[in-house]
């Protein structure tokens, strides 16, 4: 990999953009490495939890310029090609079956919004900015915008898109785009809780409830819908892991998926 760091401690691994001389701005190269990158920590057992993070001041400054630039180019083919890439590696992120946290140590600008909504939580640093800055360009944030609008809801994703403002990590919180807001000094013992956290529970569990969220999630409640979820909590109690968790809590134990002493 040449944008990318990975770094594995016990269950946690941590994906880290390593582009600070471009503010980690991506590029198709960058897209490439992190598709197969997620793809592959999918698949790997011993991963309970993914942590994307980035070195430098910023986080992401969205679309590398050496990268728009080729893009003036193309024709309309080669950009509905470039942003189903685009939108690959978004859904892989997103529909990855490990909890994802983003680790917002800086700015986050534009499709860097992006990543930051397919994260499961955000963690962002105080001092961070974030702006959808696409309107300034004559363009309009398509391919993010799935992600992003159910991260800040419809009504903020109405000013922000259309404003372009630039916004505080106060005002994410605000929005519920993201989870936590801490000093510098305090994110990476706040990124460590949450993911011991998530390292803890049945690892199928997870991987079900994950999908449970962005299946049902502005979902209108219908007989079908009522019906998927009692399938659903229906097939967990008697899947293996879920016959452990509950003989576990019963019998005072550790659950068979934890360390035992």
């Amino acid at each position: 990999m040449n944008h990318l760091l990975l770094h594995v401690s016990g269950a946690v691994a941590t994906v880290t953009l390593n582009r600070p001389e471009v503010r980690n701005a991506f590029n198709d190269e960058v897209i490439a490495e992190m598709t197969a990158l997620f793809t592959a920590l999918s698949e790997r057992v011993e991963v309970r939890c993914i942590v994307l993070a980035a070195s430098g001041t910023a986080f992401c400054a969205g679309a590398d310029l050496n990268w728009m630039k080729r893009m003036a180019g193309y024709t309309h083919e080669q950009n509905l090609a470039d942003a189903a890439l685009l939108a690959q590696m978004l859904r892989v992120i997103y529909r990855c079956p490990k909890p994802t946290i983003a680790r917002i140590q800086g700015d986050v600008y534009a499709g860097g919004t992006g990543l930051a909504a397919v994260c499961d939580i955000a963690v962002s640093v105080d001092t961070a900015h974030y702006c959808l800055s696409e309107v300034k360009l004559g363009l309009v944030p398509a391919t993010i915008s799935p992600y992003v609008i159910r991260a800040m809801g419809a009504r903020a994703a109405h000013r922000y898109f259309l404003t372009a403002e630039r916004f505080s990590a106060a005002e994410a919180l605000r929005i519920g785009f993201v989870h936590e807001v801490v000093t510098a000094d305090q994110l990476d013992a706040k990124v460590a809780e949450l993911a011991q956290t998530l390292v803890q529970a049945g690892p199928a569990a997870i991987k079900a409830c994950k999908a449970l969220v962005q299946d049902v999630a502005g979902q209108e409640i219908t007989h079908e819908l009522i019906e998927r979820t009692v399938r659903g909590i229906a097939d967990i109690r008697v899947s293996d892991e879920g016959r452990e968790g509950i003989q576990a809590f019963l019998g005072k134990r550790k659950p068979g998926w934890l360390p035992q002493d």
